[in-house]
């Protein structure tokens, strides 16, 4: 599954993953309960593949701050919970991205990757290579 299909949705807790487009906007299936909601075209909602982490260079696309906290952790959940202390969260995300920009990645920023990679690792979402891969192919086709 590609982070293209997974949303986050304003003001509703956890991801979705998108499942069909309708008139006035889309069908979305929670990935914390399963159940289906219509989400509506006034919703603020984020691809997960359009957000980036700011680090000290550059943006760093989200798909690949996932990627860094895999290879951390063995392909397991997190070692640390979202719901730890703002200083363990930032230890732990220096850990992880140490050249990230500290002034711009807020705790709460923090708290959402750890709580989105745990949601997408206990759904089997985190196939990222395979991703890479059939983005490197539509890249070339594109070409």
């Amino acid at each position: 599954m590609s982070l293209e299909k997974i949303l986050s949705i304003a003001g509703k807790p956890g991801l979705y993953k998108m499942i069909a487009q309708t008139r006035g906007g889309f069908v979305a299936e929670s990935l914390l309960d399963g159940k289906k909601m219509s989400v509506g075209i006034h919703h603020n909602v984020s691809i997960l593949s359009e957000i980036a982490i700011y680090t000290l260079t550059e943006e760093k696309p989200l798909r690949e701050v996932f990627k860094l906290i895999k290879e951390k952790e063995s392909g397991n959940e997190t070692s640390v919970s979202h719901k730890e202390s703002k200083d363990k969260l930032e230890e732990y995300f220096f850990e992880v991205l140490p050249d990230y920009d500290e002034d711009r990645v807020y705790a709460s920023d923090i708290k959402k990757i750890i709580q989105w990679y745990n949601l997408l690792q206990k759904n089997d979402l985190l196939d990222l290579e395979a991703e890479a891969e059939t983005e490197a192919v539509t890249a070339d086709e594109e070409e």
